[in-house]
């Protein structure tokens, strides 16, 4: 199977299938877990929620519950507990490859710009790819920027065996930041960049590196599910996609909506000020919600395939998907 045509039928050929098929009367519980702790990028999904998109679609949010990184929403799918989750396709994709009989299908391509970045105060003169070498950095192990940590190492001919790396929670990777316990962070761009400024740092003392801009520009999060969940309710996954699509379309024209939705959804009822501007950040990502490039796949996997030591992706992708393809 041409590797295009494979990565291109994850994100399109089940959401095509989906939207054929009627809508049900009867709502269909879904038990849906984001990639992430609640913030501004989820926002959408939020506004979705309390606007009545899904309910509209048939969907009972049976559960609207927050993940710990893109890979952990993967798991959480895989194992049962959800049943739709939101997370990062590279994470899928090698979790694919690395599980075979128990592969996911992605329904809807939502950022086709991947927020990875890795950040770092500019005191630590960290500028450039090759000043990453001898220093330490720090990041959950379920991070989608530190799990492509190698891909981007490759491409930018760094020996990663010469970057330290400490497993940290999400919650205290910024703070070890500011304290010095680390020299950079890997993260989304648009939660590591507000969480320092809530800790009292200026923008101008705050380096980002995007990986983008470095030769590894990826597709990121997508919506996805198990391919038992889309045979067994392709009405319930076809209307959370519409919903989800209607979501992102409210959050894009009505940031400020999205963020008030969010933050009254906050459980200790804290206005996060320092994440206002991240969703209007965010629709700069989705160019074109649910499309995905055949071409920009074809070398998407030319640079994780190796990166993220996969043998091959042939068999990331199960028995959707014809070898001839």
């Amino acid at each position: 199977m041409r590797t295009r045509t494979m990565i291109a039928a994850t994100v399109l050929l089940l959401a095509a299938f989906v939207a054929a098929v009627p809508a049900r009367a009867q709502a269909a519980d879904v038990r849906f877990v984001l990639d992430f702790l609640l913030q501004g990028q989820q926002s959408a999904f939020v506004l979705g929620r309390e606007r009545g998109y899904y309910a509209a679609q048939k969907i009972n949010l049976a559960a609207f519950d927050p993940g710990r990184g893109g890979a952990d929403s993967i798991t959480k799918v895989a194992s049962g507990t959800h049943d739709i989750g939101f997370g990062d396709l590279s994470s899928l994709i090698e979790f694919n490859a690395k599980n075979p009989g128990r592969e996911l299908v992605a329904v809807l391509l939502i950022y086709d710009q991947a927020p990875l970045s890795l950040i770092s105060l500019k005191k630590s003169g960290i500028a450039k790819p090759a000043d990453l070498m001898g220093r330490k950095g720090g990041a959950p192990a379920v991070d989608a920027t530190y799990r492509l940590f190698d891909v981007f190492a490759r491409v930018n001919g760094i020996d990663p065996g010469r970057v330290q790396w400490a497993n940290v929670q999400p919650q205290v990777r910024e703070p070890m930041l500011v304290r010095g316990e680390i020299d950079f962070a890997a993260a989304w761009v648009m939660t590591a960049v507000p969480a320092l400024r809530g800790l009292g740092v200026k923008q101008d003392d705050i380096n980002v590196m995007m990986l983008r801009d470095h030769g590894v520009d990826l597709y990121a999060n997508a919506l996805f599910t198990t391919p038992a969940f889309a045979q067994q309710h392709p009405d319930a996954v076809r209307g959370f996609v519409k919903a989800t699509i209607q979501s992102w379309q409210a959050a894009a024209a009505e940031p400020d909506a999205a963020m008030t939705r969010r933050y009254s959804s906050h459980t200790d009822g804290s206005l996060d000020s320092a994440y206002g501007p991240v969703v209007s950040y965010i629709i700069v990502l989705t160019r074109s919600i649910g499309t995905a490039d055949s071409s920009a796949c074809n070398t998407w996997a030319q640079v994780t395939t190796p990166g993220i030591r996969l043998r091959h992706t042939c068999s990331a992708f199960g028995p959707f998907f014809d070898d001839d393809g």
